[in-house]
């Protein structure tokens, strides 16, 4: 794999960096969001989920996690000593894993949250559908690849599918 990309310095930086990162694996980025609250994140093209698997979850066949016959490929980016909202989702399940940076992760089978758990780089996370989770920005930027697991064949997962227990922004 190429070179990790820079996290420090101002979010636009960051971004820049992760951006080139991206473009240099190959993949290829439809859209991308710098303004959440809580940092932002990259949507790769879904026809190239299985180019991201072999990058990002080496070992992991690709058609183990398809539940509902998609997957769709992010990047997450979230911001030093900020958190997302404590959320779970009705259609999808959810893999992570910390490519670069530090983070954290909160996760539960209820709506009761407990205690940040720090990740270790190359750390993979696994979500549930239904189950209750926070990343959480620790001392510096970090960055997490992400695969949604589409639980529902006929109606696939997208921003919506947002259920928030809490959230430090008021969303």
């Amino acid at each position: 794999m190429s070179k990790l990309p820079s996290l420090t310095g101002e979010k636009p930086a960051v971004f820049q960096s992760v951006q080139q990162y991206l473009d240099t694996l190959g993949l290829s980025v439809v859209s991308k969001d710098m303004n959440r609250p809580w940092g932002g994140f990259f949507v790769l093209d879904e026809t190239q989920a299985e180019k991201f698997g072999a990058l990002f979850f080496p070992g992991i066949a690709l058609d183990t996690l398809k539940i509902g016959g998609k997957l769709s490929p992010k990047i997450l980016m979230v911001q030093p000593d900020k958190r997302l909202s404590w959320q779970y989702h009705f259609r999808r399940a959810e893999i992570w894993k910390l490519v670069a940076g530090t983070a954290g992760v909160v996760t539960s089978e209820t709506d009761q949250e407990g205690a940040v758990k720090k990740l270790s780089i190359g750390e993979i996370i696994r979500l549930n559908q239904g189950q209750r989770h926070r990343l959480v920005g620790l001392d510096g930027w970090g960055m997490v690849a992400e695969i949604w697991q589409h639980t529902d064949p006929t109606n696939p997962s997208n921003e919506d599918d947002i259920v928030r227990l809490q959230d430090d922004f008021g969303r």
